[in-house]
């Protein structure tokens, strides 16, 4: 989406968001533009009111972590080639995945989502970003990263700010 979706897109993930939420961050900050998952749990760590976790480029190592975490919804945050324009996020659903990978890792979302559903009562969704490259040794673009800061600040939005103590 681009920023003059801003708000719906933020109306359509408030409405996604229920009870106890798990942040998933998916990707290898090694091969640029596939570390958005881990950058963005890196940018909300203390700044929200949900659980993180960065499973890097291996989230069926997690499913332990993941299904102890006790989410009433798990949010996967990865770089993923859904054909947009660099930079572009969308919320991506499980059903939607094809039995090979969108994202750039080894095992598929969709049979990922599939094995937390069946295991667990969480709704599960990802906002996927998609990557101008991630060829190994290069840094995150420019595009991507300001998606990731801009995706930072809806998901802080909405998952509300861990109150700061006043000092008037």
């Amino acid at each position: 989406m681009c920023i003059a979706d801003r708000p719906e897109f933020a109306a359509k993930l408030r409405a996604r968001l229920k009870g106890k939420v798990l942040l998933v961050g998916i990707g290898n900050v090694m091969r640029g533009d596939d570390g958005a998952g881990p950058k963005l749990i890196e940018l909300l760590d203390g700044k929200v009111k949900a659980a993180l976790l960065d499973v890097g480029e291996v989230p069926e190592s997690y499913t332990g972590k993941i299904l102890a975490a006790g989410a009433d919804t798990v949010v996967l945050l990865d770089a993923a080639d859904f054909g947009a324009e660099a930079g572009r996020w969308a919320i991506l659903e499980p059903e939607e995945f094809a039995d090979r990978a969108l994202s750039t890792h080894q095992l598929s979302l969709r049979l990922f989502c599939r094995f937390i559903k069946e295991n667990s009562s969480a709704e599960v969704l990802a906002l996927g970003i998609q990557p101008a490259g991630i060829e190994l040794g290069d840094p995150m673009s420019a595009v991507v990263n300001q998606s990731v800061h801009e995706l930072a600040g809806i998901l802080e939005e909405q998952l509300g700010y861990y109150e700061q103590p006043c000092h008037c």
